[in-house]
């Protein structure tokens, strides 16, 4: 054994007796009447000082929840911020605008010395007896799309749902604005439009509003890709359309 070992093993020989005579020494003072109240009074004050340490480590655990709790809440309400200026810079153009009628200006502000002036109510104009109404297809609302199933809408949003809806509507406004018109103002075009319409219609079809690919391209800037398809079948399961096929056609009968 080399002697830098032996005079390890010693030096950690002679620690472990320093602290058997220390041990020793305190037993001892122990039965000592005169120490003995002083010893328990310390150890009564030890317990003391443990519970303390014991309801600051609850404390301590308490407000580590609570900073968590308030870190998760600021970030949720981050979330709402950032998505309510989203909201705000994207409003859907297809949402009516609000106007304020006359009738709700208080009288307050009105001067009472100024005369009030009533404007002549200007006769509205009858529609044509040949223009009829054309069934849209509605837009769909907020509960529906938080209803569509994830698989289904993917990383759609609500509005570029109903922006399609838009377009959809503007074919069906469009075509059967043509099935309407009277075939003697017809130029060769509207014509052979307005046979291709009539030859598309079947039984099922018989008093249905409904459009097909080639009247998606012919009057809005849409394109009948996987995209749209998709979003066709999100309509589907919101009710907006349904679908009839027959002689190589689809047909997409507004619901």
């Amino acid at each position: 054994m080399a002697f830098s070992e032996l005079e390890q093993l010693c030096s950690h020989v002679n620690e472990k007796i320093g602290n058997i005579k220390k041990t020793l020494s305190l037993r001892n003072l122990g039965q000592e009447p005169t120490l003995k109240s002083i010893l328990n009074k310390i150890g009564d004050e030890i317990i003391v000082v443990n519970e303390l340490l014991n309801k600051f480590e609850l404390e301590i655990q308490y407000q580590e929840q609570i900073n968590t709790s308030l870190k998760e809440l600021y970030e949720s309400l981050e979330e709402d911020h950032k998505d309510v200026v989203h909201f705000k810079e994207n409003i859907p153009s297809h949402l009516p605008q609000v106007t304020v009628p006359q009738n709700s200006v208080k009288g307050s502000d009105l001067d009472p010395e100024e005369p009030v002036k009533v404007e002549e109510s200007v006769p509205t104009k009858k529609p044509p007896k040949e223009q009829r109404s054309v069934k849209e297809m509605l837009f769909i609302t907020i509960d529906e799309f938080n209803g569509i199933p994830a698989y289904m809408k993917s990383r759609l949003t609500y509005c570029q749902i109903n922006d399609v809806i838009k377009e959809i509507n503007k074919a069906v406004v469009s075509k059967y604005k043509i099935v309407h018109q009277p075939k003697t103002s017809m130029n060769s075009v509207t014509r052979n439009l307005y046979h291709r319409f009539i030859n598309e219609e079947t039984k099922d079809t018989k008093g249905h509003y409904f459009i097909v690919e080639a009247d998606i391209k012919e009057f809005t800037t849409l394109k009948p890709d996987k995209r749209f398809h998709v979003i066709l079948n999100i309509l589907r399961h919101c009710r907006r359309l349904s679908e009839v096929r027959g002689g190589g056609l689809t047909r997409y009968v507004i619901t």
